[in-house]
């Protein structure tokens, strides 16, 4: 327990989060009453209500009362992706109840234990999930709060042993939240231009990754990618850099494709040695690195070479994070939440390394109004590694529409692939007319409602 004992009662505004509905679990599972207002019901939120917390997706303004205790005895727990102008936040300030960001609650949380804070623009996710992996391979099982749904243990958390003092968790650089945390690890996997409703230029990034090294603890060790060791001030803190295969204190050797599983095995070199080859169960070059990643900051955080070995080969992936959905006997689809241009270059390059001649489409929904419009010519570029590219409405989130930002925006620079705009109901009309050989659906948004219909759709049309 992290809170006063007179809290007997915690409330997620935004609860469907998948930041949030970790948190909810954690105080759900230690017996507190759990409550929570999400905008439209998900898989998320639907598994929130099957473990016994109580979810509604109307803003009940003063009608929250009937849900949560009395002030002294509710801790309110909320979003940034909320608008300040919801009527039950109005009204839980205006009567005076306790209430606190996502980002103070988790910093609480991972005060109390040895913390392993993996950040950065692109990765965090994916290198969080392998290390916990790589870590439950110990005699004490650490705990986890993840940034997506472990197909290793089926949630977004995971409960540490009571012998584990050990707390892996996403540090995340929207709204600077990762500043409040202090880790024993902090792991560093990317920076770049993202987020720029929040930060006006890189530089700022750049900045406030810097201020989240200086949070770590006296006597705290820094993982840097290699790719932006020039980024990052590390004088005072001990600094240790990995890579795919070039000068570094991790990274592979003797990497090799299996050209029939189209999954990849190496050797992880660490400074205490080598270990035995590797043979991963999750494709992608660029889960090569994120596996090198996390074997480090296990290794940095005491796991021997043996259980390193034994989590990479056993991390079955995240759900939405190069997400193989369908193989049949003419066409592979894959879900991944790519939905900044570095990202989808990263999965798109991966996808053409794995399915060499073969073309590919991707439905892409671009996510935020802003991010279109700050990186439209990058996303177009991005774009242009497809062979067709199909462009959904813009996902607003937590945003209200700009003049002249749209997808036709992305679309006017799209230079060689063949694209097209399209709304979600259209897709299945299209995958109907036009076979496809590897399919691939990008965003951030909603676009994941659309897998089982296009599983169904390219299912029929390979039977027909």
């Amino acid at each position: 327990m992290i809170l006063s004992k007179d809290i007997n009662t915690v409330y997620f505004v935004g609860i469907g989060g998948i930041g949030m509905s970790a948190l909810a679990r954690l105080f759900n599972h230690q017996g507190l009453r759990v409550a929570g207002y999400d905008r439209t019901a998900t898989n998320i939120t639907r598994q929130l209500v099957e473990e016994g917390i109580h979810v509604h997706y109307d803003d009940l303004g003063s009608e929250v009362s009937t849900l949560i205790s009395e002030p002294e005895q509710t801790l309110v727990v909320y979003t940034p992706a909320v608008p300040s102008d919801h009527e039950e936040l109005k009204w839980l300030k205006q009567n005076k109840y306790l209430i606190v960001k996502r980002a103070s609650v988790l910093g609480l949380l991972c005060s109390q234990f040895q913390c392993m804070a993996v950040s950065g623009t692109h990765g965090k996710t994916t290198v969080s999930t392998m290390a916990a992996t790589i870590m439950n391979n110990r005699p004490e099982k650490c705990g986890a709060i993840l940034g997506g749904i472990s197909k290793n243990f089926h949630s977004n958390l995971v409960l540490p042993d009571k012998e584990s003092n050990w707390m892996i968790t996403e540090a995340d650089e929207f709204d600077r939240s990762f500043l409040q945390l202090s880790p024993d690890i902090a792991v560093i996997t990317s920076i770049d231009a993202d987020h720029l409703d929040i930060y006006s230029n890189v530089e700022e990034i750049i900045l406030s990754f810097n201020e989240f090294v200086g949070k770590i603890r006296p006597g705290g060790i820094l993982l840097l990618n290699e790719k932006v060791r020039d980024k990052v001030k590390s004088e005072g803190v001990k600094t240790y850099t990995y890579s795919l295969t070039g000068p570094s204190d991790f990274k592979t050797e003797n990497l090799k494709l299996d050209e029939s599983t189209r999954c990849y095995s190496f050797q992880l070199q660490t400074p205490s040695g080598t270990t035995s080859e590797i043979t991963m169960q999750y494709p992608g070059l660029l889960n090569v690195e994120n596996a090198v990643a996390a074997g480090a900051a296990s290794w940095l955080a005491g796991t021997g070479l043996r259980e390193i070995s034994l989590g990479i080969e056993s991390y079955l992936g995240v759900k939405r994070r190069f997400d193989i959905r369908y193989i049949g006997k003419e066409s592979v689809y894959i879900d991944d939440y790519a939905h900044h241009p570095e990202e989808l270059k990263a999965f798109i390059n991966s996808v053409r390394k794995l399915y060499p001649g073969r073309k590919i489409t991707g439905i892409f929904q671009p996510h935020l109004y802003s991010r279109t419009r700050d990186l439209a010519d990058d996303f177009a570029t991005s774009l242009d590694l497809l062979d067709i590219a199909i462009i959904l409405p813009v996902y607003p989130a937590r945003e209200q529409p700009i003049e002249g930002v749209s997808s036709a925006l992305l679309a006017s620079k799209i230079q060689k692939a063949d694209h097209f705009l399209m709304e979600k109901s259209e897709i299945t009309r299209f995958l109907k007319e036009n076979r496809t050989e590897v399919l691939l659906t990008m965003g951030a948004g909603d676009i994941e409602l659309l897998s089982d219909e296009i599983i169904e759709t390219i299912k029929h049309e390979e039977e027909a």
